[in-house]
């Protein structure tokens, strides 16, 4: 990802505004351009297509959310990538690849710092369990002491790759009490809390990088036909609450055992044009036809630089050095693929995944969803040791199965595609609406059902990466909705309680961060905690977004899910949603009915009657409407909904 700082004057201002910056008018809020828009039907023109650029004083659109803050980095972080976010208490905790940020959302309107903890790597993804901070480190930079030196030495015992352990009982001083190295690192990591052990929390480590030498750490072997190979599988750390120093691995689960390489789709007719052009720019493209590829500056610039050196040359690289490049680059590439083994048969299935990018535990329910790179996994957990796969799923309209997100009843479970690996923008008008979107599933007999994909209804230009990524369920009753981060294309609220027929139900977007030129920027993750929606913004800081009421969702709907209340959230960590007995329950699944047409107009308005008195008042006459009610399931077409309304009615009367 790129890196880039603000200048002095814009830094100041956005710091002295902080979330007033809105108002103040650094950022220009773009409206919804049709009114019909807030009442059921999208807008139209879509207000996100052709949003001014900036960093902060970008354009926005924003439909059925309301803004409440926005909150630059601190200095120490601005200019590097912010990645995912935990939840503890007040806090939300969101990793840096310069290490990781304590915000205090105490107030929601005035999100404060609490601690800038300064310890690169990356990704530093975040989880919390009770007074524990754990944090992923994977990339060959990161040190153990915290320092931002990085490690030049390609073989060194200074290297953290994996997980870092620290106690935060005292939130303002951060103890680095462990770290468990892993032999590809935590791109990402999923803390278990299993319902039966109270004694130890379990960490799922899925890395994704090259497999280190031996002499840095002890057994790590890279030979995909070796036993113990570090390859096809992932790691499984048991972290003793009372001494989570004495963390250690404790297994290594081959899930992928007997997968073999899936099918995959082509490029994008926006990946061939770009290809074109860069072909006619005289850009580096490396391969033919279907393999085409732009090649990246992070591997040109390196290669140019060599190249200029081995000529004695100094200053910029010039063109003749440009000219060899361009001559030595197929096989700087064969190079990279490397040389196929003479033994394996050229007509064999190649292997499937030797990696999960994200696994989603869901202890309540015994199971977790797996997104390893080219299968979408369903796995038992009910032995956190030792999962088990149930189930594997593959899709040609997938490139690298990213995330998963079950429902409520564990009956649905999304996986997410980061095709372009995040940094690509595949959410361009021709770019098709089955790639890079989401793919969901029923779960039936132990076995996943396609059903749909969904996809940012939005087009967005070349400028700016989008593809689907990180986001959580939203504890509306009876519903599926799901708030959901796509980099550049902002994040969308979405209703997926039809397996068929997901629709987008809010959104908020920003123009790009630059108008000529690819930046990294955008949503790189959203989550619902305790009433508020929190943003990670890969560039811009920290967003906070409340519900609004609009022919979607209901006012007390919104309140049934401010009901929930969290007193911790990890992005791969999926809580049961339980909501208490209250009005504002029995009227989310009246206003449900009414929306969907599952009642008469007289027994809707005999039901809010009734409640309504019953909410000022007495409630003696409530048990005998619960039975009412429960005897018009049989006549409704959504009898399951009226039952959960009786029974909502009962619990109030009680």
């Amino acid at each position: 990802m790129i890196n880039r700082s603000l200048s002095p004057t814009m830094l100041k201002l956005i710091r002295r505004l902080g979330p007033l910056a809105l108002a103040a008018g650094v950022l220009v809020v773009s409206a919804c351009s049709s009114s019909s828009g807030s009442f059921g039907a999208p807008p139209s023109p879509d207000p996100r297509i052709g949003l001014g650029a900036g960093l902060f004083d970008a354009e926005e659109a924003i439909w059925n959310l309301a803004w409440v803050s926005q909150s630059p980095p601190p200095e120490s972080f601005v200019g590097s990538t912010n990645s995912d976010l935990a939840f503890l208490g007040d806090y939300a905790i969101q990793g840096n690849y310069n290490g990781v940020m304590f915000w205090d959302i105490s107030d929601p309107a005035r999100p404060t710092i609490a601690v800038e903890f300064v310890c690169p790597a990356s990704q530093s993804d975040v989880s919390v369990y009770g007074n524990l901070l754990f944090v992923s480190g994977e990339g060959t930079s990161g040190r153990l002491d915290c320092g931002s030196e990085g490690v030049a030495e390609a073989v060194s015992h200074d290297r953290l790759r994996g997980i870092r352990i620290f106690d935060i009982t005292d939130v303002q001083n951060p103890e680095y009490v462990a770290n468990v190295q892993t032999c590809r690192g935590s791109h990402t990591h999923t803390v278990l809390k299993h319902p039966s052990d109270d004694d130890n929390v379990y960490i799922y480590v899925s890395g994704s990088s090259s497999v280190r030498p031996a002499e840095e750490l002890e057994g790590c072997i890279a030979a995909g036909d070796d036993p113990s190979s570090a390859l096809f599988r992932i790691e499984v750390i048991r972290v003793p609450l009372d001494s989570p120093e004495d963390a250690a691995i404790v297994s290594s689960p081959r899930i992928f055992q007997g997968l073999v390489e899936p099918e995959s789709h082509g490029q994008a007719p926006g990946d061939i044009r770009m290809v074109e052009e860069a072909r006619a720019r005289g850009d580096f493209v490396s391969g033919v036809g279907e393999d085409a590829r732009v090649m990246s500056r992070r591997f040109t610039q390196p290669q140019l630089l060599r190249i200029m050196r081995e000529r004695g040359g100094t200053g910029s690289p010039t063109a003749a050095d440009s000219a060899q490049l361009h001559e030595e680059l197929p096989t700087l590439v064969e190079q990279l693929r490397g040389t196929p083994d003479d033994d394996v048969d050229p007509d064999a299935p190649r292997p499937g995944p030797t990696q999960c990018h994200d696994i989603t535990v869901f202890p309540e329910i015994g199971l977790a969803g797996g997104a390893c790179g080219g299968y979408g996994l369903l796995l038992d957990i009910r032995d956190p040791e030792n999962p088990v796969r149930i189930d594997a799923v593959a899709d040609a309209n997938f490139s690298y199965w990213h995330s998963a997100t079950f429902n409520n009843d564990g009956s649905k479970v999304l996986f997410t595609d980061e095709w372009g690996g995040g940094g690509g923008p595949k959410c361009r008008i021709d770019d098709p609406r089955e790639w890079g979107a989401d793919a969901i599933f029923t779960i039936e007999n132990s076995s996943m059902v396609f059903h749909e994909y969904y996809k940012l209804s939005a087009p967005q230009t070349s400028v700016e990466n989008c593809v689907a990524h990180n986001g959580s369920l939203i504890p509306i009753p009876g519903r599926d909705i799901m708030i959901q981060g796509w980099y550049q294309g902002g994040i969308s609220l979405f209703d997926w309680t039809d397996p068929k027929n997901p629709h987008e139900i809010a959104f908020h977007d920003r123009g790009p961060v630059n108008a000529e030129t690819q930046r990294s920027g955008g949503s790189w993750s959203v989550y619902w905690y305790n009433g508020v929606i929190v943003n990670s913004e890969i560039s811009r800081g920290l967003d906070i977004f409340e519900l609004t009421p609009s022919a979607h969702m209901s006012q007390n709907e919104i309140d049934a899910a401010k009901s929930v209340h969290l007193d911790y959230l990890n992005a791969q960590g999926q809580p049961l949603f339980v909501w208490p007995s209250s009005f504002a329950l029995a009227g989310a699944y009246v206003d449900q009915l009414e929306r969907s047409g599952a009642l008469s107009e007289n027994r809707i308005a005999m039901v809010r009657g009734a409640l309504d008195d019953a909410d000022g008042g007495s409630r003696s006459g409530l048990n005998d409407l619960a039975s009412e009610v429960a005897r018009w399931a049989g006549s409704s077409n959504d009898s399951a909904k009226v039952r959960m309304l009786a029974d909502a009615v009962r619990d109030l009367a009680g």
